[in-house]
């Protein structure tokens, strides 16, 4: 969980600078901008989230939602995103789209009910006030939904950042899944229970976080190991801090945001594709 009080502030955010040209044929939906770009801009956030389709996935005491996209090319692989503490917010849909561009099934879950925070008291008292239970209860609905669905190839990854990685990994624990991304989530997880992991686990962190630090990855690795998963480990270190690839906040790192999203697109292209 996420319990920084910068995780996404956007103060003294790095300007990612678009032209008035291509800024209006993003709009007209006649330009393609990096996702960097499009995440830094609010209205470029939100007409890309606009495309999206609400969803709902009713499971046995509960129903799931969120948002859904759909790739040009089906069956395709399917990956559920999972957001910061603030919520499902026009970011996250965004993100959702561009998976959806680069081939797969995305589906952006909502684990606060429908409330999205603009402030990081707002954001602790989402994250704190819900049902943990049924949050773990909607992420299994949503994976199993995945994987049976009809435009899905049957291979299911999971995708979270802060708050969201944590819950990445514990998705991953509770319900087979064939690839898991963490982005600076809380990995305090014991050997048996790591045992229930399938897939493959990349995680992305960064060394001048106080909270998701050296001696909790360090731990996470160590217990890793110990339930024998070490070879489906992968792990890299960035010098930046907590959100360093979330570009509407203060700690965004271009650079370093870039070469993990590679990775983690390379990650899933070999795990889900192949």
């Amino acid at each position: 969980m996420c319990e920084l009080d910068g995780c996404g502030d956007n103060q003294n955010t790095p300007q990612i600078r678009v032209s008035e040209i291509d800024r209006r044929a993003f709009l007209l939906g006649a330009a393609s901008l990096p996702l960097a770009a499009i995440l830094a801009y609010p209205e470029f956030a939100a007409a890309q989230a606009a495309g999206l389709s609400p969803i709902e996935v009713p499971y046995e005491g509960g129903i799931a939602t969120g948002v859904i996209a759909k790739p040009a090319k089906t069956p395709a692989p399917a990956v559920v995103l999972i957001h910061e503490w603030w919520g499902l917010n026009d970011n996250i849909k965004a993100m959702a789209a561009e998976f959806a561009n680069l081939g797969y099934l995305a589906f952006a879950i909502d684990l606060h009910g429908g409330k999205v925070a603009t402030t990081p008291n707002e954001a602790k008292a989402l994250t704190g006030g819900g049902d943990n239970a049924k949050r773990l209860k909607d992420l299994k609905s949503v994976i199993n939904f995945l994987r049976h669905h009809e435009d899905s190839n049957g291979k299911v990854g999971t995708i979270g950042w802060c708050f969201g990685g944590g819950w990445s990994l514990d998705a991953s624990i509770a319900e087979r899944v064939d690839a898991t991304v963490i982005y600076y989530g809380r990995v305090t997880r014991q050997a048996n229970e790591l045992q229930a992991l399938q897939g493959p686990v990349l995680g992305h962190f960064a060394t001048e976080d106080k909270f998701i630090n050296a001696a909790m990855v360090g731990g996470f690795e160590s217990e890793m190991t110990k339930a024998g998963k070490s070879s489906k480990l992968e792990i890299h270190w960035y010098k930046a801090n907590h959100a360093f690839a979330n570009p509407t906040g203060a700690r965004y790192d271009a650079e370093d945001a870039a070469i993990a999203w590679a990775r983690t697109t390379a990650f899933f292209e070999k795990q889900l594709k192949r």
